[in-house]
């Protein structure tokens, strides 16, 4: 275990100095109050008085793989040592080494990556790719989605802070999400949202399906509340698309590379995109990196074509090498493997918090990858929380994750949905520890219950 060294000062004065001349994201910045992190190993961080978090965000859900591991680190060292840095039209051994990779972990045929800094710019340039190779306009995505932050990728996300850049990119459709909780359509036998196929037969029909280049879904809702599609879903999808010659794009920068216990949530479907797009866990975060990996004969129909797309920094061999160090790690140390099992674990101990916590309408998820969403009543499912004008939680839920803090327990809540998503490394007892002080904690939000 790492040496925790104590120092307030530099603390407070760090804090001080972020606070002053640091704009931070999504949030209102008079309110900011971050935790100044001196250090961090495994599943746990401390900040400069010493204490410890168990980490059961993963950061932002990116950190799949824990805090400082020793291969990744290695790796960037190595590579930093040999070649920090090459523009995009060269070939450096860490982009070729990681491209080869990804084509192995990947499902099916997906095997060309373009390389980005981070998730938004996998999904814009996905776009990109799904209108030059289907010569088509209209992008269909879901109402309950976040797909990043840049202007294409902001209007491809369906929550509240789209509205900011509205009108934003053209040729973007709704349809809805086979939220099973609260399905939009109420729930007939049999739901054409949640079964997938009449939804979205429905909206191609409106417009004209010979207008529609791609489908762009989350395989799971990551941050609009840890959303599982039903069984069948995600094969009606590929087959409406299929069918009439769209595209089909999975979003798994959040869900991708073992977060659900498997190496890509469209694995538990066996379906296979004709795009993905991936960031956070291919590396943990450690250096920016994402990726678009395209299908062979996608890639094979644009080959002589001008691709309209290009990042400064796309396929730093920096973040490339700390890649390839972590897909090897994931292999060698049989992290996907541990994710799953955790994952039975988590089930069955989340069960058992919402049987002793009213509050608790529902608990979903796989691997590592869980939401508690959190209600008034049972019988009318009223959220616990409401909406405001600007999306954020009001008092039970920051009462709840402040709590938790306060016992060491970092925990990522939205709305009115806890997350549960530690690193995939976590260990039993770690877990243990976590879902104790979550319990304590759970007992705020009961307060509220009708």
């Amino acid at each position: 275990m790492a040496t925790i060294e104590t120092n307030p000062n530099l603390g407070a004065e760090i804090v001080a100095d972020a606070k002053e001349y640091v704009l931070y994201s999504w949030s209102v910045p008079s309110q900011v109050s971050p935790i100044p992190v001196a250090g961090a190993e495994g599943r746990h961080f401390w900040d400069y008085d010493g204490k410890r978090y168990l980490d059961f965000a993963s950061q932002l859900v990116n950190v799949n793989i824990g805090h400082q591991h020793p291969k990744i680190i290695a790796a960037i060292k190595e590579q930093a040592d040999q070649l920090c840095t090459i523009g995009p039209p060269m070939a450096s051994e860490s982009r070729s080494r990681l491209g080869r990779l990804l084509a192995e972990v990947t499902p099916g045929d997906l095997s060309v990556s373009f390389f980005t800094n981070g998730g938004a710019e996998a999904n814009e340039n996905a776009i990109k790719l799904a209108r030059l190779a289907t010569g088509r306009h209209k992008i269909i995505a879901r109402y309950r989605s976040y797909h990043g932050a840049t202007n294409g990728a902001v209007t491809l996300t369906g929550d509240p802070r789209r509205w900011a850049v509205e009108p934003g990119m053209p040729g973007v459709v709704r349809m809805f999400d086979p939220y099973t909780y609260r399905c939009p359509a109420g729930h007939p036998d049999p739901c054409p949202v949640c079964t997938g196929a009449p939804h979205l037969e429905e909206i191609l029909e409106y417009e004209g399906a010979h207008t529609v280049a791609a489908v762009i879904l989350e395989t799971v809702t990551g941050t609009n509340g840890i959303i599982v599609p039903p069984d069948g879903y995600l094969q009606a999808i590929r087959e409406v698309c299929d069918r009439h010659g769209i595209l089909l794009i999975l979003d798994e920068v959040m869900a991708g590379f073992g977060r659900t216990g498997k190496w890509f949530a469209c694995d538990h479907w066996d379906v296979v995109p004709d795009i993905i797009t991936v960031a956070k866990g291919i590396n943990s975060g450690y250096v920016p990196i994402g990726a678009m990996i395209a299908r062979g004969e996608i890639i094979d129909g644009v080959r002589d074509r001008f691709f309209p797309g290009g990042l400064t920094y796309a396929g730093h061999p920096l973040a490339c090498a700390s890649a390839v160090a972590s897909i090897e790690a994931f292999r060698e140390e049989g992290v996907v493997e541990n994710a799953a099992a955790m994952g039975d674990w988590f089930a069955d101990a989340l069960a058992g918090l919402q049987e002793r916590h009213p509050s608790i309408g529902e608990v979903r998820g796989r691997g590592c990858f869980w939401g508690i969403e959190l209600v008034k009543s049972r019988e009318t499912r009223e959220m616990l929380v409401p909406f405001n004008a600007s999306g954020e939680a009001a008092a039970p839920v920051a009462r709840l994750a402040k709590a938790a803090l306060e016992q060491g327990l970092y925990l990522m809540t939205h709305w009115n949905v806890v997350m549960v998503v530690p690193p995939l490394t976590i260990t039993r007892e770690e877990a243990e520890e976590g879902i104790a002080v979550l319990d304590e904690a759970l007992s705020i939000a009961d307060e509220y219950v009708a």
